[in-house]
């Protein structure tokens, strides 16, 4: 079977929505407003895998959010700010594109390094920057919901971008969250046994001597759960029935209370 030479622009125009699209980028890129374009078409930049995609991703800086809309909104776009913890919408004729400033879990918040190590590409005929691969691998790696797990993502990019990656740089973006890490290089020596070594060992003996130290460390005399990181939903219980602190919120985590409950409920609204 022949390999598919298409790419997510190719079907957004089959649905229509390459207009809509090609006009907000050059709208942007006209405003002198920073952004990135992430998601599916950054994913297949990265890896050359195709995957149909319902919307377009643009990763913007919190601050820059009310300006971005106030300028949409003047060209007849309607605007939202969804989650005002992590994203906003822009919706016209159906379609839809979402204002992304962090993550769900409050973790991956688009900051000057985004902007600063993105690379520049064209698309849709406009010239655009897309999400570092070391900010896409961090984003994506929190996400292990029932119904959506990004290893599979995390894997293609660390087979297609090892020489590319910035290694100390990804460390640093993980900081205290580095068994996450750690746990998809250990899958991607599983996925992949005779490529492993695309990890740099250095990467791995420098995580392995971590979970070494942390082994040997007495515990923490406090009670957290760490998986509403990973989960907004898996772990309600040990945080609501038994007791365990939510790391998502302040002082520890950059989440109010408000926030979390919001992210909470909107659960029903998934399925």
């Amino acid at each position: 079977m022949q390999a598919s030479t298409s790419t997510p622009a190719t079907h957004a125009a089959e649905h229509g929505t390459a207009m809509f699209y090609r006009h907000v980028l050059n709208a942007l890129n006209a405003s002198g407003i920073p952004f990135l374009v992430g998601g599916a078409y950054a994913f297949h930049h990265y890896t050359g895998i195709v995957r149909d995609t319902k919307d377009l991703d643009l990763f913007i800086r919190r601050g820059d959010f009310q300006a971005i809309s106030t300028a949409l909104m003047a060209m007849g776009y309607k605007t939202e700010l969804t989650y005002p913890h992590w994203l906003g919408k822009l919706y016209f004729n159906g379609d839809f594109i979402d204002l992304i400033f962090s993550s769900g879990n409050g973790v991956a918040e688009v900051d000057d390094d985004w902007f600063a190590f993105a690379p520049q590409i064209e698309m849709l005929g406009a010239p655009i920057r897309i999400s570092p691969v070391e900010e896409m691998i961090w984003s994506k790696s929190f996400i292990m919901e029932r119904e959506r797990f990004d290893g599979a993502d995390i894997a293609h990019m660390l087979r297609t971008c090892s020489e590319r990656i910035d290694w100390p740089r990804l460390l640093q973006r993980f900081d205290a969250h580095w068994r996450v890490l750690l746990s998809h290089i250990i899958l991607f020596g599983f996925i992949y046994p005779d490529e492993r070594d695309l990890v740099p060992a250095w990467v791995t003996d420098e995580l392995l001597d971590r979970m070494r130290a942390d082994t040997h460390s007495p515990p923490s005399e406090q009670r957290t759960c760490y998986g509403t990181l990973l989960s907004r939903e898996q772990f309600l219980p040990d945080i609501e029935q038994w007791g365990y602190r939510d790391p998502r919120l302040a002082p520890e985590g950059p989440m109010s209370e408000q926030e979390t409950n919001l992210w909470t409920d909107a659960i029903k609204n998934k399925h």
